[in-house]
């Protein structure tokens, strides 16, 4: 039993083929687009440190809706509804355990997935904007479920324009699969 269960981490599966060069190209040119218009859509409402970490969250957003744009967890259901579900749970859960923040850490992105998971919301970044509701700066605390419409809402809807836009620019591409 124990043999059977390491056999499987060898995988054996094929290996995925080269992406096209023109694919490549694309993906950059919307990753570029969106991170830079979430960047300079204006953060003045939040520190510099949490700018950081939502742009991380959002970097790997960029990652699903410009370089895997046909995988369900890059279509825009999962990309907007994904994120602020989770922010709304990352809040929740600061809110409820902040003086245990291991606690509400842990219940955020564990909360995050399963609540995804149910509403068919699934997007991996999610996990992290729950996250930083929760590790955040008191700055970010203080602004409660605002976290939820600015800057999470408001940075998923600017990557999904940039995704549509520059996604369907080739004739090769299409975004997105499906909207809900």
């Amino acid at each position: 039993m124990l043999k059977t269960y390491f056999k499987k981490m060898k995988g054996g599966g094929k290996k995925p083929p080269m992406t096209p060069i023109s694919n490549v190209v694309w993906s950059f040119i919307g990753a570029f687009l969106g991170i830079w218009a979430i960047h300079y859509s204006g953060f003045t409402y939040i520190d510099a440190s949490d700018i950081n970490m939502v742009i991380g969250s959002f970097g790997a957003s960029a990652v699903l809706v410009y370089g895997a744009i046909d995988s369900p967890l890059a279509q825009p259901r999962n990309l907007v509804g994904g994120h602020i579900l989770s922010a709304i749970i990352g809040v929740f859960c600061y809110q409820l355990f902040a003086p245990h923040l291991w606690l509400a850490g842990a219940l955020a992105v564990a909360s995050a997935i399963a609540g995804m998971h149910l509403t068919k919301t699934l997007h991996p970044p999610g996990g992290a904007t729950a996250l930083i509701a929760v590790i955040g700066s008191p700055h970010l605390h203080e602004s409660g479920y605002m976290y939820v419409l600015l800057p999470v809402g408001r940075g998923a809807l600017i990557l999904l324009i940039f995704a549509l836009l520059v996604n369907n620019i080739p004739k090769g591409r299409r975004y997105p699969k499906f909207w809900w």
